[in-house]
This record gives C-alpha cells, structure tokens and sequence, in this order.
C-alpha cells in the first residue's frame, strides 16, 4: 500500500475520465492490515517514518496526498471533475465486525430522524483534504448513517461469494468480458 502516490491503475487510465470519485474505507486498522499482508511504503520503500506508522495517520497522509496529486492533473484533463467521498459510518449492531455483531439493519432511518441538517461535514479528514483544491467533497457520511442495509452479510476477514455481491457471478463474469478494466461496480 503506497501512501504517497495514486494506483498505477488510475494514473495510467485518468485520460480516459470525466468523473473520478476516490475514497477510503474502515479497512484502516492494524487487524485488516495484518490478515490482508499489507505493507505500508513510502517513496517506494517500506514505511519507517514515525510520522505515518500510527494507522489514522498513515490515513490522512495517503488522503491528503492522492486528493493534492488529483487537484495537479485537473489542468491537463480540462474535462475531468474530481471528487473525494467522505467515509461512510460504521454500522454494526450489538458490537464490533469481528465480535459477533451484524451489520443488517432493515429499519431505514431509525438512527438518525428523516434528515441531514449539518453545516459542515462529520468526515472533518475528508473536508479538511479538499480544502483549497479542485477537488470537490462527496459527502454521504450524515447521509449513510440514515440507511438500511443493501445486503445480509456478517463482516469477516475472508471474502466469501453470496447474496452479498453487488452482481451474481454470472452476470460479474459477463461483464468482465465487455470490461477488461474489471467491474464498474465493486463491493466487498
């Protein structure tokens, strides 16, 4: 995982967008990095720095760095309008993702009355990432609390295939034909 410097992928591909919405996840904690192997680089070698050892640091570094890094190529992609979403809430019910808990409420709005009434985002990393670039703030996050949920899955380190994915394998698979980029829709 290389804090300081989008994924080949998008770096290579950006020519071909118009739109390009970037995020992150809950998968920022020592426990995920451990069961998916990952590693930490910086400039290209394996993170030392004290300053982005700490995980939500190392976070709002890798942030800070890829929203600036798209703010630079919106001059040389006149048509590409860039947005940073903010994090979506965790929504585990009776605990934690690895504690038994679930995800799958059913019950749309129950946690936070029929509306979003904020001046400012709660995501304040995601706000304070865009802040004086060109890159403009999605933010679902006072808007994701009020939801059900799309799936009845359980959280677990392991990806297992079920009622959970967004497309059936099938479908996943025709569409990988049409697409060799890989899916427009992915969901974990």
């Amino acid at each position: 995982m290389h804090l300081d410097r989008p994924p080949a992928f998008l770096k290579s591909n950006l020519y071909m967008l118009h739109v390009l919405v970037l995020n992150t996840g809950h998968h920022w904690n020592r426990g995920k990095m451990r069961a998916n192997r990952w590693e930490m680089y910086l400039r290209g070698t394996p993170n030392s720095n004290r300053n982005t050892t700490v995980i939500w640091k190392a976070k709002n570094f890798t942030v800070h760095s890829v929203v600036r890094w798209a703010d630079a190529q919106l001059p040389r992609h006149p048509k590409l309008k860039a947005f940073y979403s903010s994090i979506s809430p965790r929504h585990f019910f009776n605990g934690d993702w690895d504690t038994g808990s679930s995800c799958d409420n059913t019950s749309p709005l129950a946690k936070g009355g029929s509306g979003v009434h904020l001046d400012r985002s709660e995501d304040a990393d995601a706000e304070g990432a865009v802040r004086g670039t060109g890159v403009r703030l999605l933010d679902v996050t006072a808007l994701s609390r009020l939801r059900d949920e799309g799936h009845i899955s359980r959280y677990n380190i392991k990806a297992t295939p079920g009622v959970q994915d967004c497309l059936v394998p099938s479908r996943r698979a025709r569409h990988l034909e049409r697409d060799p980029c890989g899916p427009a829709i992915t969901c974990s």
